[in-house]
């Protein structure tokens, strides 16, 4: 009980401070998170070790640059609150002003042209809630695949800022025929699968010389659907002006041999993700457990 009222409390502390930041410029927002970042870098401290011990084993060679490495990481975390919160209250024009600039355009629009839809992958790299909504600025009708929030308050603030630029979810949680659905309707469905997240089925691939449990469900969708895997990353500035890049396809056969063959493909994407985190390694989530899955604890399937 005492956790349910504790949600209601924090519900509407927070519905208070989206009213208040919404009324405060951008500029202002993200000078005040650049601070902000810092202070919970320094108070959190079990988040804040955590991103350091990842960082020390993916860049031992790094160590004495490492926690200013992971302070960075914390401000851009808070930094895509603030922009998150100006969401709620921005329109497309402003959004594109946000994104002004779109790499590799050419390699969705070669992939969408074979009328299967596109998947699209993101990953927790700059600003990713950006990249559904870029996406649908840019014209790409489509949805975004989701975690469900079990509280449904918490729940209808996040889909409400979706839902104002026709961002539709569909939560991971339901079934893999509504993707399919998306896709087969010659759509973008939008994914974001870089955790480890062991209550899916997934294989291990290596991920800065380190077995990562990562999810199958990409590359199957994908295979079934008949379409290719496009990887995408926004990546923010220092002036915090953001870069869409939109990687080349990674192509599928549309019938998958085998577990080695899904291992395989899983490999590639993640294979892409690391080298972008190997040039911006302020930009990810270092404070996720993404080694947290061992070989062994785990079939992977």
């Amino acid at each position: 009980m005492k956790i349910k009222t504790r949600r209601y409390y924090v519900y509407y502390c927070l519905k208070g401070a989206l009213l208040l930041a919404r009324a405060v410029p951008l500029g202002v927002l993200l000078f005040i998170s650049d601070h902000a970042g810092r202070l919970a870098f320094r108070f959190l401290k079990k988040y804040r070790q955590t991103a350091i011990d990842n960082l020390d084993m993916v860049f031992p060679e790094r160590k004495k640059e490492n926690a200013a490495t992971a302070e960075k990481v914390f401000v851009n975390f808070i930094k895509n609150g603030a922009e998150w919160v100006k969401l709620l209250s921005m329109g497309p024009d402003e959004v594109r002003r946000m994104i002004p600039e779109v790499r590799g355009r050419e390699n969705l629009d070669e992939v969408l042209s074979g009328g299967k839809g596109a998947l699209v992958m993101g990953f927790h790299f700059g600003n990713w809630e950006l990249l559904g909504i870029g996406l649908r600025v840019l014209g790409y009708p489509g949805s975004l695949v989701a975690r469900r929030i079990y509280f449904d308050r918490y729940d209808s603030i996040i889909t409400g800022m979706r839902a104002r630029f026709d961002a539709k979810v569909i939560y991971r949680d339901e079934s893999p025929k509504k993707m399919l659905m998306e896709l087969r309707k010659g759509n973008v469905l939008g994914i974001v699968p870089d955790q480890d997240v062991d209550s899916i089925d997934g294989v291990f691939v290596d991920f800065f010389g380190r077995p990562a449990y990562t999810p199958t469900a990409p590359v199957k969708l994908a295979s079934a659907a008949g379409t290719a895997i496009v990887p995408v990353f926004v990546i923010r500035g220092e002036d915090n002006r953001h870069t869409m890049v939109i990687e080349k396809p990674i192509r599928l056969p549309e019938r998958l041999k085998d577990k080695e063959e899904i291992r395989s493909f899983t490999q590639q994407w993640s294979d892409v993700l690391e080298s972008y985190v190997r040039r911006y390694p302020d930009q990810w989530v270092w404070v996720h457990k993404r080694w947290k899955t061992v070989p062994g604890e785990k079939t992977s399937a």
